[in-house]
């Protein structure tokens, strides 16, 4: 699992950065024992890990501000007791999203299944262009609405808002071109087998931009950064035209 979180308080006289890895530590235990047996009081949580629940508390307040954990009132099947229902503390989809899932997993083997029993690599192909279309709506209004020279800027922002973290800036020899970089690709494991995805993707940039565009790098690839060249002054496309992954094997 990821760190959820930092620590907020250090006793004095202690090295910072083993304390902080301490905290770090117990807090990710405390979001385990959730994920494991599911809505957990303070009472529960304390007794599983040993821990006080002044302690346990602590580390849930952490929890809850960093939209990990939320509290909720616990659920009651059959005669409801005397008092006010306990506090119950479960993990939120950002929380449940920083443990290791298996969708990566899952996504390989059904494109794989796809490949298989629909038609090799022409039906991934189809698959990963059609996948592609459903997501490019709000990039194409965000380029259509931008002047021609701030076009890559803007669909760099519309993919930032995808999760992509993307960039638009100046190539090495600015009168070339720029360089479109995404600093992640929520799919890159499941690209690394199945490339479609990479040439999809780049074929509407391509399409997007009314250009030929140029894939030098990917993460999928083993790269830092997924990097795509846009030419100035580059041939038009057509909306069937294919973009150019010359230079670099797109996954």
């Amino acid at each position: 699992m990821k760190n959820v979180g930092e620590a907020r308080e250090t006793p004095a006289g202690a090295p910072q950065e083993e304390l902080a890895t301490g905290e770090r530590s117990t807090r990710n235990r405390v979001a385990r024992s959730i994920l494991d047996h599911g809505p957990s009081t303070v009472a529960d949580l304390a007794g599983r890990l040993g821990l006080t629940q002044a302690a346990v508390r602590r580390h849930l307040d952490a929890l809850v501000a960093d939209d990990v954990v939320e509290p909720r009132k616990q659920r009651v099947y059959g005669t409801r007791t005397r008092g006010r229902p306990a506090k119950v503390f479960a993990l939120t989809d950002c929380g449940r999203d920083a443990f290791d899932q298996s969708y990566d997993k899952l996504a390989a083997e059904a494109l794989r299944w796809i490949r298989e029993q629909s038609g090799g690599d022409e039906a991934l192909v189809a698959f990963a262009r059609s996948r592609i279309a459903t997501q490019a709506g709000p990039y194409r209004a965000a380029v259509e609405a931008a002047r021609p020279e701030e076009r890559a800027q803007a669909l760099a922002k519309a993919l930032s808002a995808d999760g992509y973290a993307a960039t638009a800036r100046s190539a090495p020899l600015p009168h070339q071109g720029e360089q479109l970089c995404q600093h992640h690709c929520p799919v890159a494991h499941v690209a690394e087998q199945f490339p479609q995805l990479c040439e999809a993707e780049t074929e509407m940039f391509s399409q997007l931009l009314g250009t030929h565009v140029q894939r030098l790098a990917t993460i999928a690839h083993g790269d830092g950064v997924c990097t795509t060249f846009i030419p100035k002054n580059a041939p038009k496309t057509t909306d069937n035209a294919s973009a150019s992954t010359a230079g670099r094997n797109p996954a």
